[in-house]
């Protein structure tokens, strides 16, 4: 038995009863004495023995697992689990996270190839985070975080992002600030990132402030990108003296690379971001960011679906939580003098 799967014939054999008085144990169901039940669970424990979820499935039409299907585990997503695993503490399930490792394009319907794999026999329901689909194909119930699409086909959670990006945009204007860079949609736009250019627009209309398409850039959620649309953004003769990212990463990137071309945070620069990972606290000098609440993101959605699990109908199918300005020291009122960018990538391509 130490070099191979314990099985319920394993635990008879030790407990001196039946495979099916096991199966009674296992199940919960009536029949078996006081003594017995002590006795079985006593070898159960000893052995480490494990029903597998497949047989499970099989049995009751349960797992009683639900899985967390995310592109790659970063620092959203990664913030995302730790409230989905909060969740799990109040009921009986247990967490499964699929992740594909962020290998290969992010291309669209890779969440249905998810649920084909794992739905039925594996997990009762699942949490989908930023699906490029808003109606996947599945067998089983899903609530989808942060989706690409509008999502009014199954429940959803997300967070106020016009709101958000609205205050960080009108942050960066009560600073002085006139000349404001946006580093936003990935190349197959999220929902959240079209409402955060939303409020991006809508802050500099509200303060009479003309938008330039020239200050925008498509930074696709990923360093290589971000690092080349913020070298564009600042190498411009009339470069932005503020960025607003509309994630924490872009933020984090774009620091770096203004300090790799000469351009001090926030003495010439400020940053602001979107999302208050924890890398943000850790940043140097500290950034200042839009607060979603990642973590009750997570266990939202948990909640949302093990109330669906249990036959019920959710108070809200379409959870949106608020947004608040976390401010920190990587803005400040915009420079009387512009400095040209001086850094060692100042001229030509930068290498990502």
């Amino acid at each position: 038995m130490t070099n191979s799967r314990v099985t319920i014939r394993d635990v008879a054999a030790r407990a001196g009863v039946s495979v099916a008085t096991v199966s009674k144990v296992l199940n919960n169901r009536y029949g078996v004495a006081a003594a017995t039940v002590a006795r079985v669970r006593k070898v159960i424990a000893e052995l480490g023995f494990e029903s597998s979820l497949v047989a499970r499935s099989l049995r009751n039409h349960r797992t009683n697992v639900i899985g967390v299907l995310v592109w790659a585990i970063e620092p959203f997503s990664a913030e995302l689990l730790k409230g989905a695993e909060r969740a799990m503490r109040d009921n009986d399930y247990e967490l499964v996270v699929y992740s594909a490792g962020g290998v290969g394009p992010r291309d669209l319907g890779w969440e249905n190839r998810y649920l084909s794999r794992l739905s039925g026999t594996l997990i009762d329901g699942a949490v989908l985070v930023t699906p490029t689909v808003s109606a996947p194909r599945s067998d089983v119930p899903v609530v989808a975080v942060d989706p690409h699409t509008a999502g009014e086909d199954g429940p959803t959670v997300g967070a106020d992002n016009f709101r958000g990006a609205r205050m960080a945009t009108e942050h960066l204007l009560s600073l002085g600030h006139r000349r404001i860079g946006f580093l936003g949609r990935p190349p197959r736009d999220l929902k959240s990132s079209q409402e955060r250019e939303d409020g991006y627009r809508s802050a500099l209309a509200a303060a009479g402030v003309a938008f330039d398409p020239g200050l925008v850039r498509a930074a696709g959620y990923q360093e290589d990108v971000s690092r080349q649309a913020v070298h564009e953004l600042l190498s411009q003769p009339d470069r932005p003296t503020a960025i607003f990212a509309a994630n924490d990463l872009s933020a984090l990137v774009a620091m770096d690379e203004a300090t790799t071309l000469g351009i001090r945070v926030p003495d010439d620069l400020s940053v602001i971001g979107f999302d208050h990972v924890p890398e943000s606290m850790m940043a140097d000098p500290p950034l200042t960011t839009i607060e979603q609440p990642i973590q009750l993101l997570g266990r939202r959605a948990v909640e949302m679906l093990v109330e669906i699990l249990a036959g019920n109908e959710p108070a809200e199918t379409h959870v949106r939580l608020p947004t608040r300005l976390v401010e920190r020291a990587s803005c400040a009122a915009p420079p009387k003098v512009v400095r040209p960018v001086t850094g060692s990538s100042a001229s030509g391509s930068v290498q990502v």
